[in-house]
């Protein structure tokens, strides 16, 4: 089956042909017919399946018939980052139609988005606190929204984000469309769905399993001995880019400095950062300017980078999800990847639940070479965070210096 099967506008499809989509994927398939027919709907899916083009191409087909010049369709994204991304699906996939789009996000200044809200849009990408903060001010309109998506639904929750959400909601008085995706379905995500969903239809995309082209290892180590073997795994591994998970936005910037002196070219993304900050470090890692990005789990969802050979979990993640969505960055489009997990004696049940997950035994690694005895702890390293003397460093720090 092709795109032309669903028989959208001629607009549409020139957009659909320039980025180069021949087949649709699973979610697509499932998803786009029930949407375009009106309905709620429900889809579970996990990272890297196509979701985005599932919800913004109809939208597209159904604005085509709105008035222009008001917002007829509002996504909400846990991150500014993934609100970017889907930003750049519609305006490429509607590049031909007329429909104007744009990003919401905090960190940067409201006036060039105030300009942009009066000259008129009819699609918002907007993350929730940014939203209700023009809410508040009474500087945007979203009451004649006819498709509501909320995406990435259980970060949202992850992120203390539902109490806005539902702010966001009371503003939306007119009856609506409302898609929502998410890779798990928690029981708060249960009770929304509930509140805010008519009839719903359900799209599940398999288990949530980790892609078949990813393999998995293990690398036992003492905490004071991450940093030492992290460098010489990099320097022994043959990579393209990698990309590092920190369980804490200190833990990223402090490996990334570390990683930095010792001559890697990385840059740190965490949430202590402005927007230009961020878009500096994934532009240099797009473009291979860095060839290491540290990041804390804001990085786990919404980063499109193709390329990436590496996933290392400096930190192993607090759940199975996360795990999932860290290492969905690497072997996407068919390609092979690595993940690589540090893990201590603390991380043994995760261990356990991750093997239960793959339903195989995980594979233990040791680093040739590596003195898995040293005595001295790393340098920076051996007192907890709050002893330590903090010293921020963001993507532009990391672009300057490294």
């Amino acid at each position: 089956m092709s795109f032309e099967s669903f028989n959208l506008h001629p607009s549409i499809m020139t957009g659909v042909q320039a980025l180069g989509y021949v087949t649709p994927t699973p979610i697509q398939l499932q998803a786009i017919p029930p949407i375009m027919q009106g309905r709620d709907l429900i889809g579970l899916a996990q990272t890297g399946t196509g979701k985005t083009a599932a919800f913004v191409l109809p939208i597209l087909q159904r604005l085509l018939r709105c008035p222009r010049g008001r917002i007829g369709a509002l996504v909400i994204s846990p991150t500014r980052e993934l609100a970017e991304q889907t930003y750049e699906a519609a305006t490429e996939l509607g590049q031909k139609t007329g429909l104007r789009s744009m990003a919401i996000y905090g960190g940067v200044s409201m006036d060039q988005q105030l300009r942009k809200l009066r000259d008129g849009v009819e699609i918002v990408i907007a993350c929730p606190g940014r939203l209700l903060d023009h809410l508040w001010q009474g500087t945007i309109d979203i009451s004649n929204v006819e498709v509501l998506v909320i995406d990435e639904a259980d970060r949202m929750f992850d992120m203390g984000f539902l109490p806005d959400i539902r702010g966001i909601l009371k503003c939306m008085l007119k009856p609506r469309q409302t898609l929502l995706f998410s890779a798990t379905m928690p029981d708060d995500i249960r009770r929304l769905v509930q509140e805010v969903l008519r009839e719903p239809v359900t799209v599940q995309i398999g288990r949530t399993l980790p892609a078949a082209t990813v393999s998995h290892a293990l690398y036992p180590v003492r905490q004071d001995l991450k940093p030492a073997l992290l460098k010489e795994l990099l320097r022994k591994t043959k990579t393209e880019s990698v990309l590092v998970f920190t369980r804490t936005k200190y833990r990223a910037e402090h490996v990334a400095q570390l990683l930095g002196r010792a001559g890697f070219r990385v840059a740190c993304l965490q949430g202590n950062l402005s927007q230009y900050q961020r878009q500096t470090a994934l532009d240099g890692f797009r473009d291979g300017s860095f060839k290491v990005l540290v990041a804390t789990d804001i990085a786990s969802r919404g980063l499109d980078v193709l390329d990436i050979s590496h996933v290392i979990n400096y930190d192993m993640p607090d759940s199975t999800d996360a795990y999932i969505h860290r290492i969905g960055r690497t072997g996407r489009v068919g390609k092979t990847g690595d993940a690589f997990t540090f893990v201590t004696s603390e991380d043994t049940p995760m261990v356990r639940a991750l093997e239960h997950l793959l339903n195989s035994p995980m594979q233990r690694r040791t680093l040739e070479g590596f003195d898995y005895g040293a005595s001295a702890p790393a340098r920076g390293f051996t007192r907890s965070p709050g002893e330590m003397r903090r010293r921020p460093i963001g993507a532009v720090a990391s672009a300057a210096r490294y």
